[in-house]
């Protein structure tokens, strides 16, 4: 039986390794910026038992990553920041680091190192700009724009709150405290009064109404999306999370992207299951989140001493 287990457990680790490599962009699955979270001097700007560590600790969030690029798709300003500024097509994986790392560092990391990666956001925003055409005319736009920041904040934390209501577990001080405690992550980049409550959340969102687009450009988006170029082992299961984000979405923003119809019921067990697989390869908490809470836990101690 032991030569059996030790390779039940050498699959494990290389197929939880060859996730974080995805996920990360780093060879090894662990990159410097995940082991330096072991440092600092405070909290950070939640902490544990905190709504942003439960959600942004949980495994729905891959269902949500989804959902949110194809929301944000929905705004031909975002849109164009996007094509015109980053090689998505040519290093998606690369693009998807760089949203990982700064999700990360925002929730688990100390306040310092947290800014830090919101200031380097803020500068690659500085160089984002230019024009792009709505209904026959140019428009100017800049990532810095407050509308345009506002619709990727609102995109981003409606979609991870609709994943995780259907496939994560209760969150402390309820959804309306998670609206509330990502607002201080949009602020941080630059978000003008974010939303503080799921009501508020709603309504912002519904305001987008007028500017939202279902066009070429965002339904070529929604291709690339569907048909992300991970590697080969990995493209069952991303057509699963593919098909929860969807499931998730509105049915008057899933008509402008073109998207078909998914019931959440169909949907919902295929999705559950696959979560449950990962969380068994990969354990029940992440390198990030079990870093963090060592440099917490140390701080504890030095305040005992």
């Amino acid at each position: 039986m032991l030569p059996v287990t030790g390779a039940i457990d050498m699959a494990r680790t290389r197929v939880a390794q060859g996730f974080r490599r995805i996920i990360s962009g780093d060879p090894e699955g662990t990159p410097e910026w995940v082991r330096q979270l072991a440092d600092g001097v405070d909290s950070g700007y939640f902490g544990p038992g905190s709504a942003a560590w439960t959600v942004h600790g949980s495994l729905p969030t891959l269902v949500g990553g989804v959902r949110a690029l194809l929301m944000q798709a929905l705004h031909p300003g975002a849109l164009a920041g996007v094509v015109q500024h980053s090689r998505y097509e040519e290093d998606p994986l690369g693009r998807l680091a760089g949203t990982t790392q700064w999700l990360t560092v925002v929730t688990f990391g100390d306040t310092a190192m947290a800014d830090r990666e919101c200031a380097r956001v803020r500068g690659m925003h500085r160089k984002v700009r230019g024009m792009y055409p709505v209904d026959g005319e140019l428009r100017e736009y800049s990532a810095g724009d407050p509308d345009l920041l506002r619709w990727v904040h609102v995109a981003f934390t409606d979609s991870f709150l609709a994943t995780h209501r259907v496939w994560g577990g209760p969150i402390p001080g309820g959804e309306d405290a998670y609206v509330r405690e990502w607002a201080k992550a949009g602020e941080l980049v630059g978000v003008d009064d974010p939303p503080r409550s799921v009501a508020e959340l709603q309504e912002q969102i519904r305001g987008f109404g007028p500017d939202l687009r279902g066009d070429q450009a965002a339904w070529d988006t929604v291709n690339f999306i569907r048909s992300a170029p991970v590697p080969l082992p990995a493209k069952g299961p991303y057509s699963v999370l593919f098909a929860g984000a969807v499931a998730t979405i509105p049915e008057s923003h899933r008509r402008l992207l073109k998207l078909p119809r998914v019931p959440i019921t169909a949907v919902k067990p295929a999705v559950s299951a696959l979560l449950g697989g990962m969380s068994l390869v990969l354990g029940p908490t992440s390198p990030s989140m079990r870093n963090a809470a060592d440099r917490i836990e140390r701080l504890d101690k030095v305040q005992l001493a």
